[in-house]
């Protein structure tokens, strides 16, 4: 299975990265990450001055169901419009909306700024979500995709440990609007590069009598139904994702309050994790071409779910922060590789489509997570309950071995094409 990226190469040699527009891929998004990260605390830390707990509640539901709800036309409309229309018109609106929202926020003091900001920044972050995510398979060809996509990890990854404290500081320093400030001076940027690396993208030709939109919203569901190897790498991202969450937001508070370990050691085994992490994502933007994808998808997944496992047992939150450096370093290769692995597997023109899912299925594992193994932690206790993540990530490796092995011939084959075009009505375009 491959990708189609726009990048070229002469006649007779193989397609190679377009560095150059990865470089403002990344830099856009390291950008409006960061100041989003910056708005949510600065909007969080506002909402708890103006109203306590149910005030944020709702700037938290204004921000991220619209977002989810809005992520499925998202990628019908990436597949229908191409990703540079969708990514520089939202993207535009955003920035005017919060400029926008700086001035109503400098000179009114109560909750509706904030909600109806969070509402309409959640509605766009939706729609642009999916048409993010089909760039980098454009931009690298399929044996550099992992490359590229480790890279772009760490812009993830670093995006929150640099937006949060950069929200607190500009709270403290001007209040809500400074941050609402800084952050739509980084989707400026964002705006720009966004410019930049869609330069030249064409825009997907209209297919005559083609679905609706609405129809073509649920086109991501249709598509696992039909691909088994695209399902069976949904399934080993979506254990990865549930099985994390609860351990590192719950658990690990929880058993360093129960241990006398303080806040410093949930604050230390955070950073080291983090750390080995970045440091083994950097590893895979240079050799993850050279890494067979058996070992960064079925290796490093069972020795997640090992690690995992290990630190629920361990007697001491010095260890307890090693083993997470260990974890670190195995999430940092297997999560570039599982986004690699599923972006490989998507058929030909329905890489919006398949993104929304995917973007979807990363937002639903936070509150599902929580919700699952929070009743089940008053019956298990918090390691028992660790250990069911565990094992709950072990299911990973298992998904992702059955795709490599039962599924690469279940996808109809791509080719390269310097352009693409909407779907035609299909069995997974209805």
């Amino acid at each position: 299975m491959g990708t189609t990226p726009t990048t070229s190469a002469p006649a007779g040699k193989d397609p190679v990265v377009d560095w150059r527009r990865v470089s403002s891929l990344v830099i856009g998004q390291a950008a409006v990450q960061a100041g989003s990260f910056a708005l949510l605390i600065a909007m969080s830390w506002t909402a708890v001055q103006l109203g306590g707990r149910e005030a944020v509640t709702y700037v938290t539901l204004s921000a991220t169901l619209p977002r989810a709800l809005l992520l499925l036309f998202g990628g019908a409309l990436a597949d229908a419009l191409g990703p540079r229309a969708v990514l520089l018109r939202a993207t535009s609106v955003r920035v005017l909306v919060l400029a926008a929202g700086t001035a109503v926020t400098a000179t009114t003091h109560s909750l509706w700024p904030l909600i109806a900001v969070a509402l309409v920044d959640g509605v766009l972050l939706g729609l642009t979500g999916p048409a993010s995510g089909v760039l980098l398979p454009r931009l690298a060809p399929q044996d550099q995709l992992g490359r590229a996509n480790s890279l772009f990890s760490m812009v993830l990854r670093l995006a929150p440990i640099a937006g949060s404290p950069l929200g607190a500081w500009l709270v403290v320093v001007g209040g809500l609007p400074v941050a609402m400030t800084a952050a739509a001076v980084g989707c400026a940027v964002w705006l720009a590069c966004a410019a930049h690396v869609t330069h030249g993208m064409p825009r997907p030709e209209r297919a005559p009598q083609g679905p609706s939109l609405l129809r073509r919203s649920g086109d991501g569901f249709r598509l696992l139904a039909a691909h088994p190897r695209l399902r069976w790498m949904f399934v080993a991202c979506f254990c990865m994702d549930l099985a994390f969450l609860w351990p590192a937001e719950v658990a690990l508070p929880l058993r360093a309050a129960d241990e006398g370990w303080g806040v410093g050691a949930v604050a230390m085994v955070l950073s080291v994790f983090g750390a080995g992490a970045l440091a083994s994502a950097a590893l895979g933007a240079a050799l993850a071409h050279r890494i067979p994808a058996h070992t960064k998808l079925v290796v490093t997944g069972a020795g997640l779910a090992a690690g995992m496992a290990a630190m629920a047992l361990v007697p001491s939150a010095v260890v307890l922060a090693g083993t997470a450096g260990v974890v670190g370093l195995l999430s940092g290769l297997n999560g570039p590789a599982l986004v690699t692995a599923y972006q490989q597997a998507v058929p030909e023109g329905r890489m919006g489509a398949a993104m929304s899912t995917f973007a979807l299925s990363g937002i639903g594992a936070a509150p599902l997570s929580l919700a699952v193994f929070t009743p089940v932690s008053l019956y298990l206790g918090v390691t028992g309950t660790w250990l069911l993540c565990a094992g709950l990530a072990l299911l990973s490796p298992v998904a992702a071995s059955v795709a490599l092995h039962g599924g690469a011939a279940t996808a109809a084959p791509r080719v390269d094409a310097p352009a693409r075009t909407a779907p035609e009505p299909t069995a997974t375009s209805v």
